[in-house]
């Protein structure tokens, strides 16, 4: 049985600010626990005016708080920004509050521009080289304290926090099985090399503590709406912040444009169309077959399914298409 869970990029739109992003990142979680989404997943990112979710940890608190029983964590934190023993420290505290709750995955990417990443780690000696030790840091940290141990994580050590490694290519697929770890593909902006990462993870894949057999999630847009024509009007708005982001134009979330993606040049349609592959825009019966032809492609064990939209209330609805969706293909 495929499972399935969200991820929210805490989207600002034009007219509005943080606060106003993070009210609706809690209505959207309480929604997805109604829905029986698994669990939802907030993404780091810096020095971008359209995504709020840059203290990740201290948001996930918001939105577990504001939840009942739906896993909360990050997708993910990216871990060359920090000191392993603070992030453990973190999500140790995270767990011991929500216990049951928090799931922690961490990625090598920056999450932002290099001055920004130069800011967050000038006083680290970090390097994405160093991503394997960094994750094996962080994962003795939540081990049951040993004799002597002269750093500890308070709280952390001895919590069960799942660690999930993070990845749009083969490099974090082959991280993942020699960790013996779940891992999660970013397949809603990056889904080229889906197919081989998968099969490589499952294929080296070796048991652990932590996971006894491999566990693959992959990224999923979806825009639904009660027609397709109204999903192709919506999904505009996650059109142009691509194109805006792959120009270097990064910015709020902007009010969605009859015939946007018509009016771009050839090449531009080509490379949304790639980057957004694997994505289903359209109602209900469009969404479903979208959805169905992705599961019986790749066998993911879990589906984790995003998207934004200018207005709040049609992202909503968005979701609840969503959510009676998977529970039909479940």
């Amino acid at each position: 049985m495929t499972h399935y869970s969200m991820l929210d990029l805490c989207p600002v739109v034009e007219g509005q600010g943080p606060k106003d992003a993070f009210r609706n990142a809690l209505e959207l979680a309480q929604l997805a626990e109604r829905q029986d989404f698994r669990r939802y997943w907030l993404a780091e990112h810096h020095n971008m005016i359209g995504i709020a979710s840059a203290a990740t940890s201290v948001l996930i608190g918001h939105i577990a708080a504001g939840t009942e029983r739906i896993r909360v964590g990050a997708g993910g934190i990216m871990l060359p920004n920090h000191a392993p023993l603070q992030i453990a420290e973190q999500f140790g505290t995270l767990e011991t509050l929500f216990p049951g709750r928090i799931d922690l995955g961490v990625g090598r990417a920056p999450g932002t521009d290099g001055a920004t990443a130069a800011a967050l780690r000038q006083h680290l000696n970090a390097d994405v080289n160093r991503f394997p030790e960094d994750v094996e840091e962080l994962l003795g940290y939540f081990q049951p304290e040993r004799p002597g141990q002269q750093v500890r994580a308070v709280p952390g050590a001895g919590l069960d926090v799942p660690v999930w490694i993070l990845g749009s290519s083969l490099y974090g697929a082959g991280m993942a099985a020699e960790f013996g770890l779940p891992y999660a593909f970013a397949s809603h902006f990056a889904p080229a090399d889906l197919l081989a990462a998968i099969a490589l993870y499952r294929r080296d894949f070796k048991p652990s503590i932590h996971l006894a057999k491999p566990y693959v999630m992959a990224g999923f847009n979806v825009i639904a709406a009660d027609t397709d024509a109204e999903a192709e009007f919506l999904a505009s708005s996650m059109q142009q912040a691509f194109v805006r982001l792959y120009t270097g134009k990064p910015g709020k979330f902007s009010p969605p444009q009859e015939g946007y993606f018509q009016s771009l040049p050839v090449n531009v349609q080509s490379t949304l169309n790639q980057v957004l592959g694997c994505s289903a825009i359209g109602s209900a019966n469009t969404v479903w077959q979208k959805l169905n032809d992705f599961l019986a492609r790749t066998q993911v064990d879990e589906i984790l399914i995003t998207g934004s939209t200018f207005s709040h209330t049609a992202r909503l609805h968005s979701f609840e298409i969503a959510g009676d969706v998977l529970k039909s293909l479940r």
